[in-house]
């Protein structure tokens, strides 16, 4: 993945997730390979410099972690055991493992000139309406400004990576995390070219299949398998993965980590890997989201200026446009936006709780820390988490 490379003329998808395994990371082998990391980080950084917002999911905490501890046994002459396989020794192993894998994507990202941030979630962080909410708003405000998020499991302290289980791995945190930020794209990059007919390794005949509509029980048939020796996911967890994403309207490919230009021909739309069509539209995705599972836990009246601007779409919910707020909810939750007459215009996550939309209702943004003593964002509800009705 050296010499002259594709220079992304067209970009087709405009946000989008890098999933990258361990298998890519260490190159086959039983640590990280910087050479191999560093050709993803060249076509990011080529992507954002274009404009691109690029989040990247990242596996290799405790592959980092195990050839650390390896090579301080071998330097002290010591004769431990190898760390065992169980949930606590990867636990340990991704905490001895997960510093040295930010500082080299750190590293690789700086000799690009590209700012990255460290993000580390739990499936339980996004479930959470206000984690959800927390996490939501960070990253797209980091993408914003043009910094690349590295996102990982927290796997010190979460174990449904680590017990290998088939909802808990990294290819499911890259969904949600593409469902998180409405990505146009989801690129897993494993160690095979996508997804095949059959185990390309066991039966010749194995074709690769290039287009998926829709991931149906033929699908799922040929993706099931073991997972790899250094990853927690086969194919069976991207094949659900992209499940996950298409339904919320997110184009996902599954390539070749090694692939020349493969993240700047996937961006771009071009043909490589396995391609998963969308089957859900996004916006609708979303909206069932900040609709589903709670009512609205209370209701914010909005001047005719705020209704208009809204219904314009793209933009906040401001303090300034508010004229009344009825209701108790708290940070996170959902709540309906009206007008004077009743009429319901939207519905969204509230940055503030009730008691603090009473205070700072019909304030500009910049009084917001004054009235308070803090500030959770310069709007009520942001654009991201609103949705017309």
């Amino acid at each position: 993945m050296t010499g002259q490379r594709l220079q992304p003329q067209h970009i087709e998808h405009r946000r989008i997730v890098v999933k990258i395994g361990s298998n890519v990371l260490t190159g086959g082998t039983d640590s990280l390979t910087p050479s191999v990391i560093a050709g993803v980080v060249e076509q990011i950084a080529a992507l954002v410099r274009r404009g691109a917002q690029v989040i990247v999911v990242t596996s290799g905490a405790v592959a980092a972690g195990r050839h650390r501890l390896r090579a301080h046994h071998e330097a002290q002459g010591s004769h431990r055991a190898e760390a065992q396989r169980d949930v606590q020794s990867k636990q340990v192993l991704a905490a001895v493992g997960q510093s040295r894998l930010m500082a080299l994507w750190d590293e690789l990202f700086e000799q690009q000139a590209v700012p990255i941030a460290q993000a580390l979630l739990t499936r339980r962080d996004l479930a959470d309406r206000l984690g959800y909410l927390n996490a939501r708003n960070t990253l797209l405000a980091l993408v914003d400004l043009g910094v690349v998020p590295i996102v990982n499991e927290n796997d010190v302290v979460s174990i449904e990576e680590l017990s290998d289980s088939t909802i808990g791995d990294n290819d499911n945190l890259s969904a949600q995390v593409a469902n998180l930020v409405d990505a146009d794209l989801l690129l897993i990059l494993t160690d095979i070219a996508g997804l095949y007919t059959a185990d390309p390794a066991r039966d010749a005949s194995a074709r690769l299949i290039e287009e998926v509509p829709a991931i149906d029980e033929a699908i799922l048939a040929a993706a099931r398998g073991g997972a790899g020796t250094r990853g927690t996911g086969g194919m069976a967890t991207k094949v659900q993965a992209a499940r996950t994403a298409t339904q919320a309207g997110t184009h996902v490919v599954i390539a070749d980590g090694a692939a020349r230009d493969v993240v700047l021909r996937a961006a771009a739309g071009e043909p490589t890997g396995t391609h998963f069509a969308p089957t859900g539209d996004r916006i609708e995705s979303r909206r069932r989201y900040l609709l589903s599972g709670l009512q609205a836990r209370g209701t914010v009246t909005v001047d005719a200026g705020a209704a208009a601007a809204l219904l314009r779409g793209g933009n906040s919910l401001l303090p300034a446009g508010v004229t009344a707020c009825a209701g108790a909810f708290a940070r996170g939750d959902v709540i309906d936006v009206a007008t004077a007459d009743g009429r319901r215009v939207a519905s969204g996550m509230s940055n503030y709780s009730s008691d603090e939309v009473a205070r700072i209702l019909g304030r500009h943004s910049d009084q917001i820390a004054e009235v308070l003593g803090y500030e959770l964002g310069e709007e009520i509800v942001h654009r991201n988490n609103l949705v017309l009705v």
